[in-house]
């Protein structure tokens, strides 16, 4: 197979027979309405930028009348390709063909680049071009404007150099990407619905553990609490205050004289579900005696004072993973009376369903976020077992748990590869790198 090289970084060589051309010379940018605008009660169909994934699939349920329509909406029509232009969006794929729209027209996103294929090029082939991940990240180091605002602009995406097969072999390509993503995606939903499995499992052996022990054959006794109202003959259940200490954390934006030290400390976008996020800590300067009533030590268990109702009381065990770290208010350190209660056993508890149900319960919420406070967290009631049978749930959880993470990891490894061979193999089809022939073709519509 001759090949000659595009001088394009994102295309690198390509068929000799491929016609050299540019997105403008076979597409219309931002296109007027091509029979008429809409009447006033006309159903149009509404794209906001969160019904666009990134793998190309596009949401367009979501419908209202002309008239009803936000003014400056980008608007569209069946047979265009959708590119999002602004930052993160673009980078990470998001785009498509409209393959079906249910009306006449469609308004989407001001922040969608809008092309109109010509007859010269087949309208997926040109989505998959523009999709095409080592072009996004070539468009990403030429994108312009200011940090968290950079877009990709008109002319840059018309200027684009494409190379083009002929319009039998365009088919062929885009057809042969249809299928072979669709097998590749349901794959991934097929692991995903996995990794769904085993959480659920990760849940549940956890809530087993944490409020009826280990053993088959449990005799449970009421309590009276309307949280737990039951729990094993031999357990207590016991207010958090009882048997822990509640530590407060740092308050941002207060301004300190004369010495200071600089300690990195904890945010709530730190202390994730089941880990630390500790890439991106962040630093203050302040008096050391200041420092001294914030500091975490080893075996605090943190937890997430706001946020995301999900977020609320999610505990983490501290290990000292930083030295001399501290944490801000939205994170308490709960420090253990290590003779009653084991610190694992309490960061194990926060992450039961249980324990998700009380703060979720007993939070306060507002529109977008939701947060707990210092007393909540002190009448959290704890399902107590001796502390021999305590150090037992915990040893049983880590091994199970263990299991679990592992069988997890290797999933998400397997998706991983999924997803790159996805895009490798849109790069290799559309820069001809990979031919597609019609055998190729229906082998893949037979076999997916």
């Amino acid at each position: 197979m001759n090949q000659l090289e595009s001088t394009e970084p994102f295309l690198g060589r390509v068929p000799t027979q491929w016609i050299r051309s540019r997105i403008r010379n076979v597409a219309s940018l931002s296109p007027s309405y091509s029979t008429g605008p809409p009447m006033i009660d006309e159903v149009c169909t509404v794209v906001p930028m969160e019904l666009l994934s990134d793998d190309g699939a596009i949401d367009v349920s979501n419908q209202a009348p002309f008239e009803d329509v936000s003014p400056g909406l980008t608007s569209f029509e069946q047979g265009d390709v959708l590119f999002a232009k602004i930052t993160p969006c673009m980078e990470n794929g998001k785009g498509a063909f409209i393959d079906k729209l249910p009306t006449r027209f469609g308004f989407g996103s001001t922040e969608f680049h809008v092309l109109r294929p010509s007859c010269k090029v087949d309208g997926k082939f040109l989505y998959y071009a523009t999709f095409n991940p080592v072009y996004r990240a070539y468009a990403a180091e030429n994108m312009t404007g200011a940090a968290g605002q950079k877009r990709i602009s008109s002319r840059f995406l018309k200027d684009t150099r494409l190379f083009l097969p002929p319009r039998t072999e365009q088919d062929h390509i885009a057809a042969y990407l249809d299928a072979s993503c669709a097998s590749i995606d349901a794959a991934v939903a097929a692991k995903r619905r996995q990794l769904e499995t085993l959480d659920a499992l990760r849940k549940a052996t956890i809530q087993r553990a944490v409020t009826r022990g280990l053993s088959e054959s449990v005799v449970l006794e009421t309590t009276g609490n309307a949280w737990m109202e039951n729990v094993p003959q031999s357990w207590k259940l016991v207010y958090l205050k009882r048997i822990a200490e509640i530590q407060g954390g740092l308050t941002l934006g207060k301004q300190y004289e004369g010495l200071l030290i600089e300690r990195p400390y904890l945010r709530v976008g730190n202390v994730q579900d089941g880990h630390l996020d500790l890439a991106d800590v962040s630093v203050i300067e302040l008096p050391e005696s200041v420092a001294a009533k914030v500091e975490l030590r080893p075996d605090d268990v943190l937890m997430t004072e706001g946020g995301d109702l999900d977020k609320l009381g999610r505990g983490h065990l501290w290990n000292g993973e930083l030295a001399g770290c501290l944490h801000q208010n939205h994170i308490f350190a709960v420090r253990c009376f290590r003779h009653k209660l084991m610190p694992m056993f309490l960061a194990y508890v926060t992450a039961a369903k249980y324990g998700r149900d009380y703060f979720e319960a007993t939070g306060k919420k507002t529109t977008n976020l939701a947060c707990t406070n210092s007393t909540k967290v002190g009448e959290f009631p704890i399902p107590l077992p001796p502390l021999e049978e305590q150090e037992a749930i915990c040893a049983y959880l880590a091994e199970k748990l263990g299991e679990v993470k592992r069988i997890t990891a290797t999933i998400e490894s397997q998706i991983a590869t999924l997803t790159a061979y996805r895009k490798s193999l849109i790069h290799e089809c559309v820069t001809g790198q990979r031919r597609v022939t019609a055998t190729d073709l229906n082998h893949v519509q037979t076999h997916g």
